[in-house]
């Protein structure tokens, strides 16, 4: 056998002993390791895994391609931009932490037919006057009002904001764009967390989502 048969060979051997180390049962996982999750959340229990059926495909909700344009990495100072795995991470914190909210900034119809489990709908034409953005703040984001009508952002809860993929303008504007927007009302950077991939990243690998598509 030639040198060069040999080393293919042994180099696809190596690869497969690789994956299946990693990932003996050939389940599709979250991460290394680490199949599903399970969260209970406004009092409903989840378990948050990516789907293991190997023919499934796409919702045609998120294969468009041609729609919107793409959202900037960093969207604000002080704002985070974040992943999947780290969603999941706050999922699980937010069994016990109050502080923490997951929101889809979507019109209400499309966070009907398919959102990311325990996840509140604030859609971002609540802030697009000053009325229902307060309203917001106090209702969903634990933000007080004093007798002088300044804001209180000192126990406000950390957002984790999402709308429909890398494309979707709704998140940006409800949380910099709008004119009665988050962070122009004051509301504290560091406590902003933007999914920038949402429902189109979350859906294309199979992830755990509630609602129904046929609406």
């Amino acid at each position: 056998m030639k040198l060069s048969s040999v080393v293919l060979l042994a180099a696809l051997v190596l690869t497969s002993t690789s994956t299946l180390a990693e990932n003996p049962s050939g389940e599709v996982q979250l991460t290394e390791g680490v199949k599903s999750v399970t969260v209970t959340l406004q009092g409903k229990t989840y378990v948050i895994q990516r789907n293991q059926d190997p023919n499934i495909t796409l919702t045609d909700l998120y294969t468009n391609t041609t729609v919107g344009h793409l959202q900037p990495m960093h969207l604000a100072p002080g704002v985070e931009t974040i992943g999947e795995l780290d969603v999941i991470d706050y999922m699980q914190r937010m069994q016990t932490d109050p502080s923490i909210i997951l929101v889809d900034t979507r019109p209400t119809i499309w966070f009907e037919r398919l959102r990311i489990p325990g996840a509140v709908n604030v859609p971002m034409s609540t802030f697009n006057n000053e009325l229902s953005a307060i309203e917001a703040l106090e209702k969903y984001f634990n933000v007080k009002t004093d007798a002088n009508g300044n804001l209180d952002f000192s126990h406000a809860k950390t957002i984790v904001a999402y709308c429909n993929g890398h494309f979707c303008g709704q998140t940006p504007a409800e949380i910099k764009t709008n004119e009665f927007a988050l962070l122009k009302l004051g509301y504290p950077a560091d406590k902003i967390k933007y999914y920038r991939g949402g429902m189109q990243a979350w859906t294309s690998v199979g992830l755990t989502v509630v609602g129904n598509e046929a609406l």
